[in-house]
């Protein structure tokens, strides 16, 4: 595996990949979940690319920006066992060498919903840094988890939108034999709160299976007080206004004590 951390040694190692290019993009602290994408993308693409960079552009004051854990060493060993052959570890410097960027992507009015009414400026941070790891791997797949399901569609939007060449896939969440969905942020929990997190996908199955899912869904929050729910929300496959009936997602934000998690599932309303 070839390991790069310059805008010119990456594009000289792109420049040599051959075949289809499929590029994973993480902020490290690599779990199970990433392992699925980089193997999805060793499966489909002849050369698979990760990139490993912690974008301050996506964390407002007050979030987990200084503490988000970085451990690129075990990280690196990840990605080889999952067979990569290209990881791109930018520093902050690198990626934005003029300091903060003065042009960023306008994620548009569907980033004022859900994770982008919670976090401010969250998306345009996202779809900045994503747009610019796009200009610089030119890959003609990306894998991205199904677990940021919002973050999902509006990188798909972006690619739609700005005519970028890109095949997006997305991978679906995996899960601990329990049913928390993996997250580099379930490391802050502890013994406590690790059990408390359960409810987030004990809610979204009860729910699915419910006649009226999202009541079922807030009467399952109700029954973990350690854990402060942030939303709770039925929406269409596109994230739009709920359907009568066929397919459609549930998506849950909530905090456990000072770590924020999120999950979603599929559902068909009968």
């Amino acid at each position: 595996m070839n390991v790069v951390e310059t805008r010119e040694q990456l594009a000289a190692a792109r420049a040599a990949a051959r075949g289809t290019v499929g590029v994973v993009m993480t902020m490290g602290a690599l779990h199970e979940g990433h392992a699925a994408l980089l193997r999805t993308a060793r499966a489909e693409a002849d050369t698979v690319l990760l990139t490993i960079f912690v974008n301050p552009l996506q964390f407002a004051p007050g979030e987990d920006f200084d503490r988000y854990p970085r451990t690129l060493e075990a990280d690196l060993a990840v990605a080889r066992e999952a067979g990569v052959d290209l990881a791109f570890t930018p520093t902050p410097q690198v990626m934005y060498p003029q300091g903060p960027p003065a042009v960023r992507v306008d994620p548009g009015p569907a980033a004022d919903q859900l994770e982008g009414a919670s976090r401010p400026g969250f998306f345009h941070g996202v779809l900045t840094v994503v747009n610019k790891l796009f200009q610089l791997t030119r890959p003609d797949v990306a894998y991205f988890g199904e677990k940021d399901y919002q973050q999902l569609g509006m990188i798909r939007a972006m690619v739609r939108d700005f005519d970028l060449p890109i095949d997006v896939r997305g991978v679906p969440t995996v899960r601990e034999p329990d049913g928390l969905a993996l997250s580099s942020r379930n490391r802050y929990l502890d013994p406590a709160e690790r059990q408390a997190a359960l409810v987030l996908s004990r809610a979204l199955r009860k729910a699915a299976q419910a006649p009226d899912p999202v009541a079922a869904g807030l009467a399952e929050f109700a029954t973990e007080p350690q854990v402060k729910l942030d939303y709770f929300v039925l929406t269409d496959p596109m994230l739009g206004p709920a359907p009568a009936r066929g397919p459609a997602r549930l998506l849950t934000a909530a905090w456990v004590g000072g770590t924020r998690l999120i999950d979603n599932i599929e559902v068909q309303l009968p």
